[in-house]
């Protein structure tokens, strides 16, 4: 990719940022787009190509991606940090906000190394249009397996139940709450929560999607799933953007840098309306939605690509 003109970048950013928070994978929809597109689009954004920028270019924007749930979670993220303080100045662990900071801490590990040991194997072996496609379809296959074994998994289905707190509680104390309900799971629940997050290695499979199952199978509902899982995925957002945006200051940024900056603020607006959606979306529905899209959409992406 020798340019990013600037529809190409404010398309990708808006793309990218629904995506990388509803759950149906932003790096899936990111490399299937243009190659259904086709044309100049395709060879522009190739996330496979030999030396291209694109993957680093999807990665920038996650940095946007990642302010934006900073920016929609502040309050949460100066109390989880005002606990990680005052729980190594004081060595010990006795507050919600303590424990949601280890818990989050922890929980981000597995993924961290994994992402650094596997990002470039499955980058060059999996980021082609139709292993996308499949996986996509997979991602959907798990979100509808989870709502089908939630339902019949011995108790009544949940979608943030009777533990949630009542619609009379200003917003600030509804956050409170459920992160009181998050800190009830053990370390080793919330590492194995965070761990499904190196799934979304796989291009087809998101972050969010397969965060908010585990949450689920480990006894959160629905918005405390949703809730935990955009937590966990803010630092390692972040962090992979800041890795890879090096490169774009140098010559691979030639080009594309005022594009980027305009990607990354479409991005930005996107995620922001995306999480504000998503959290109030998840207080009283269930994952099969985007379980049917993504089944769909994957499938018939893959037969497309497959005999054109």
């Amino acid at each position: 990719m020798t340019a990013l003109s600037y529809p190409e970048a404010v398309g990708v950013g808006l793309l990218q940022g629904v995506t990388e928070l509803f759950p149906v994978s932003s790096l899936g929809h990111s490399i299937l787009v243009p190659a259904l597109v086709g044309g100049r689009l395709a060879r522009d954004l190739n996330v496979a190509a030999t030396d291209s920028p694109y993957l680093n270019v999807l990665v920038g924007l996650h940095l946007a991606t990642a302010l934006a749930l900073v920016v929609y979670f502040w309050r949460d993220w100066v109390r989880v940090i005002g606990g990680l303080w005052t729980s190594i100045r004081d060595r010990k662990v006795e507050t919600v906000d303590q424990k949601l900071a280890w818990m989050l801490v922890i929980a981000t590990i597995p993924v961290g190394i994994a992402g650094v040991a596997l990002d470039h194997v499955f980058r060059e072996h999996l980021g082609k249009p139709v292993p996308a496609a499949c996986f996509l379809a997979a991602n959907g296959l798990v979100l509808y397996l989870t709502e089908r074994l939630r339902r019949g998994g011995g108790g009544r289905h949940r979608v943030g139940a009777e533990e949630a707190p009542g619609a009379e509680l200003t917003q600030r104390q509804r956050d409170e709450a459920s992160d009181a309900r998050i800190t009830r799971l053990s370390y080793g629940r919330a590492t194995l929560i965070g761990a499904a997050q190196i799934l979304a290695l796989l291009p087809g499979i998101s972050r969010s999607g397969v965060t908010i199952s585990a949450g689920i199978f480990r006894g959160l509902n629905h918005e405390d799933s949703a809730r935990f899982a955009f937590l966990l995925a803010t630092p390692v957002i972040a962090a992979a953007a800041l890795l890879k945006l090096p490169p774009l200051m140098g010559h691979q940024g030639d080009g594309i840098r005022g594009p980027l900056l305009a990607g990354s603020v479409a991005a930005f607006v996107a995620a922001y309306i995306a999480v504000r959606w998503l959290t109030r979306y998840f207080e009283t529905r269930t994952l099969t939605p985007f379980a049917i899209y993504c089944l769909v959409a994957g499938a018939g992406s893959a037969v497309y690509l497959s005999v054109r």
